[in-house]
């Protein structure tokens, strides 16, 4: 057995002798004559480039020297270099004069130096991923007493910073004007479309009214004590946008509390209208069979996708939306039932900062998949005592940092949970409580509980 790691190990690092890192040369060079021909090019490389990027050694200390030169604000060219790098101690290790000029004579044209900065930068990011995947392989002989899954988590989590890194590092100021180009643009089309919704349509035409739809970027938090019908109302509305919308968004469902063959019986249960207790003991009449053979076909075609990984962390639900909207071409609306099953990365001392560290990081998803996130909530048991238990924001549990972060708050009350009377038999409210970009108040909807369905009030009453 031990041989066998020993020639494996080997054989890993035998790989790392026979190719060179990725890096390119005269990429580098080409950068560093820019700036030196054109002093200006440097402010076109702000938060791309850092001297630990370049590969050949004199080359990052040039570099070095260049930055340090413009951080107290002294021209930068051949000379001004030069004498910076002579002060450093570091001309003749850099090939002295003579290299200093072969890096001016040797730039084809300055304005091209953001290109170049662009190659030595990938192939820092190579390099970065080649030393990751290093750690890794040298993690599964020696730390052997790591459990499988943290050792899959730790690497997941060093890749993640090699992709966020690579992201981060290229990213810029945008001018108002050019951002106003396409702010006009959008507004041009919502205008020659005149419609109400602009995000994933809930099915719910109150609610889609009050909030134009789901919209993309946004965090959203649907919160309720048990039994008020969180988890079914979130799954309607999932499943509402993936069978009835048009354009048949891609949906990802993360199921951390029920079984993915149960949330798809409850949807077969939902569109059906077929009672949820037959499709526990199976006591099925012809019409429901019927009824249920209608309900497959566009259940099926549907693009939902469910994941039931149990105690799931904000980076794992990442790591996978990533994955399914390469596969599936696109990812349009993310749900996650619930928050408070959900684990952190361990960091944290107190589960009030594990939770924040999770909403912080499920929002950090909505804006870079530009999807909108569901994530379900529990809230405090406290309101229970109160004699309106119509839940405010206080009430979310670990409220703080969820009501931070959520672009959007709903709660689910029913008040016939509470008080038995045939007027509100059937009457679920949606309370919008926070709403970034728009107005809050109170949809009224159906809830068949049989079906676990909720339906617009109009529709039911009629």
């Amino acid at each position: 057995m031990g041989k066998k790691h020993s020639q494996r190990k080997d054989h890993g690092r035998s790989i790392l002798r026979e190719y060179q890192p990725p890096h390119s040369t005269d990429a580098e060079r080409a950068v560093l004559g820019c700036i030196m021909l054109t002093p200006d090019s440097l402010e076109r490389l702000e938060g791309i480039l850092s001297p630990e990027q370049f590969y050949i050694e004199a080359n990052r200390k040039v570099f070095s020297a260049i930055l340090s030169l413009a951080h107290d604000h002294k021209p930068v060219d051949a000379l001004t270099v030069k004498d910076e790098l002579a002060r450093s101690g570091w001309l003749d290790e850099c090939g002295g004069e003579t290299y200093l000029a072969e890096l001016i004579t040797a730039v084809p044209t300055s304005s091209n130096v953001r290109y170049y900065a662009e190659i030595v930068r990938e192939n820092a990011v190579l390099r970065h991923l080649l030393g990751v995947c290093n750690d890794v392989s040298r993690s599964v002989f020696e730390d052997t007493d790591l459990k499988l899954a943290d050792r899959l988590d730790q690497a997941e989590r060093s890749m993640l910073a090699v992709a966020d890194a690579y992201t981060k590092a290229g990213s810029l100021f945008q001018k108002v004007d050019s951002l106003l180009t396409d702010a006009y643009r959008k507004l041009q089309d919502r205008y020659e479309l005149r419609k109400d919704v602009t995000g994933i349509e809930t099915g719910f035409s109150d609610l889609d009214k009050l909030t134009s739809g789901l919209q993309r970027g946004d965090l959203i938090v649907v919160a309720g004590r048990p039994s008020m019908g969180k988890t079914a109302f979130a799954m309607n509305v999932a499943q509402n946008a993936a069978i009835r919308s048009e354009d048949h968004p891609v949906v990802a469902i993360f199921s951390l509390e029920m079984p993915s063959e149960q949330i798809t019986m409850r949807m077969l249960a939902v569109e059906a209208r077929v009672d949820m207790s037959k499709m526990r003991n199976g006591r099925f009449n012809q019409d429901d069979w019927r009824k249920m053979a209608a309900a497959v076909g566009p259940l099926a075609e549907a693009n939902i996708f469910i994941d039931d990984t149990p105690a799931i962390t904000a980076q794992q639900v990442r790591s996978k939306c990533r994955r399914l909207k390469r596969d599936a071409g696109s990812l349009d609306l993310v749900l996650i039932d619930y928050l408070q099953l959900m684990r952190g990365s361990g960091g944290a001392e107190r589960r009030e900062q594990e939770i924040s560290e999770i909403t912080r990081a499920l929002k950090a998803l909505a804006k870079e998949m530009d999807v909108p996130v569901i994530v379900l909530s529990q809230l405090n048991r406290s309101l229970d005592s109160r004699t309106d238990k119509r839940p405010v924001m206080s009430d979310l549990r670990e409220s703080g940092a969820i009501e931070q972060d959520a672009d959007v708050i709903m709660f689910i009350y029913r008040d016939e949970v509470y008080n038995k009377n045939p007027g509100n038999e059937g009457l679920a409210e949606i309370i919008v409580a926070k709403q970034r970009n728009g107005p809050i108040g109170t949809v009224e909807l159906a809830f068949l509980k049989q079906f676990t369905r909720f339906e617009n009030l109009c529709r039911y009453e009629s």
